[in-house]
C-alpha cells in the first residue's frame, strides 16, 4: 500500500459536479493498493497517517483532530522506467483495492478520525491547497 499525504488548507473532491467530499486544515491522502496488501496493510496505513506529526508543532491528526480526505489512487503504483506508457500492472484490480481502500477509510474512523473520501471507480476532480507545502510518500 502506497500514500501521498499533504497537509491542505483544503481539499475536496467533485464527482459529476457533486462535491462528494470536502475538508479544511487537514491531509489529503491520496491511496494506492497493490496485490499483496491485506486487511492488516489497512490497519497498518490507518495507524501511520492518523498519527503521522507532519502537521504544525509535529503534531498529528489524532492529536489535533484534522480531518481527513481520503481519495484512491492506482495511478501510485504506476511504473514509467521502460519507455513512455505507463504500466499499471503493480497495481491491484479494483474488487481487490475497493475493500482494502474502504478498510483504511474505516480503521481511520474506528481511530476517531473525521474523514471524508472520493468515489472509487469515478471520473473525479480533486482540488486541494497545500500548506507548507509538506508532502510525505508512505510506502508499506
Amino acid at each position: 500500500m502506497r500514500a501521498v499525504v499533504q497537509t491542505v488548507g483544503q481539499a475536496s473532491v467533485t464527482v459529476d459536479g457533486e462535491v462528494v467530499g470536502a475538508i479544511e486544515n487537514g491531509l489529503l491522502v491520496l491511496l494506492g493498493v497493490t496485490h499483496t496488501d491485506t486487511a492488516q496493510t489497512a490497519q497498518t496505513m490507518a495507524r501511520k497517517v492518523h498519527e503521522l506529526r507532519i502537521l504544525d508543532d509535529e503534531r498529528s491528526a489524532a492529536d489535533t483532530g484534522a480531518p481527513i480526505l481520503v481519495v484512491s489512487q492506482f495511478t501510485l503504483y504506476g511504473d514509467v522506467r521502460k519507455g513512455r506508457r505507463p504500466s499499471w500492472t503493480a497495481a491491484a484490480p479494483a474488487e481487490v483495492a475497493e475493500p482494502l481502500v474502504t478498510a483504511v477509510v474505516e480503521a481511520l474512523r474506528q481511530r476517531g478520525a473525521k474523514v471524508e473520501t472520493g468515489r472509487f471507480r469515478a471520473h473525479m476532480l480533486v482540488q486541494s491547497t497545500n500548506i507548507g507545502p509538506q508532502t510525505l510518500l508512505l510506502d508499506l
